[in-house]
């Protein structure tokens, strides 16, 4: 290196100048990456990503005001049950002695839950074949109501075989997609637990039928809340009212259960009753929406 005088005296290195590329006539200088730019782009992604969450987000929204409109017009159709329901509740027949009046006013609102699902035409029922399987359910269900009306004079295996019958239409009719094995397991277990408080107070043949209808119960209520997603684009309020109405189907019927094998259930009959007709409602109405089990996997699939 060689030195040089600066105009105040003082001595400093001077190095040569780095080397510059060679320039073509005419040609635009080389420009160097402008953190601008990248801000830019980085933001134009952001918005990107910000409008699809957006939509996302809207078209999620516009889904559960979809399903609060198909709520709503489902409600004119459900005045009979419910006037039915206050009938039977009102009229409060004594159990102790039962006649096909008695039966006839227990059944009645299992009759508006008929009227309910041909009310959407048999048009409706003819091509999903999972409406048709709820629609048997209930029929089968009145036949059970109005065994069990009965069981003190040995009507109950007969009204506890129809309900077998009923929930085995119900886990049909939920099919078998998605699988959801850990629900299914958590339903084992409760189911077990179930068994095993009923155990103590079974003898003969009921030992082994109360252990299948648990069992068939179980399933039910497993494949009724398999397909249950409350968060989400794939979001349905008729798996909703599925799931809730097998969970108070099986409500009523361990209430049920505990009050003839184990012990006296203080205000058995109202705690009955009334989780079996909303259970019995909420699995009608959830067949107003009716997909076939392939094809709603499908749908989950590409949500």
């Amino acid at each position: 290196s060689r030195q040089s005088a600066s105009p105040g005296g003082r001595w400093a290195l001077s190095r040569p100048p780095p080397p510059t590329a060679p320039r073509t006539r005419g040609a635009p200088p080389p420009r160097s990456p402008c953190p601008a730019a990248c801000r830019r782009e980085e933001n134009s992604g952001h918005v990107t990503r910000k409008r699809d969450f957006v939509d996302v987000g809207v078209s999620d929204a516009g889904r559960r005001a979809g399903c609060r409109g198909e709520v709503k017009s489902e409600g004119p159709k459900l005045v009979p049950f419910f006037k039915a329901t206050c009938v039977y509740f009102v009229l409060w027949l004594p159990s102790s002695s039962p006649s096909w009046v008695s039966a006839l006013i227990k059944c009645l609102p299992i009759f508006c839950l008929w009227l309910f699902l041909l009310a959407h035409g048999l048009g409706f029922l003819l091509t999903h074949p999972s409406a048709t399987r709820i629609f048997v359910g209930l029929v089968f269900s009145a036949l059970g109501d109005a065994f069990l009306i009965w069981q003190d004079q040995g009507y109950f295996v007969h009204g506890l075989l129809m309900f077998a019958v009923t929930h085995m239409l119900y886990a049909s009719a939920f099919g078998m997609r998605p699988l959801a094995l850990r629900t299914g397991l958590v339903m084992a277990v409760l189911s077990g637990l179930c068994y095993a408080l009923l155990y103590p107070g079974l003898s003969g043949a009921f030992t082994y039928l109360v252990g299948v209808y648990v069992a068939l119960i179980s399933f039910m209520g497993w494949r009724a809340m398999a397909g249950l997603r409350l968060v989400g684009a794939a979001w349905r309020w008729t798996e909703l009212a599925a799931g809730s109405g097998a969970l108070l189907f099986i409500i009523s019927d361990l209430t049920i259960a505990l009050n003839k094998f184990c012990f006296p259930v203080p205000y058995s009959r109202a705690l009955i009753m009334s989780t079996y007709y909303a259970a019995q409602m909420l699995i009608a109405l959830s067949a107003v929406e009716s997909r076939e089990p392939v094809e709603d996997y499908r749908l989950s699939k590409a949500n």
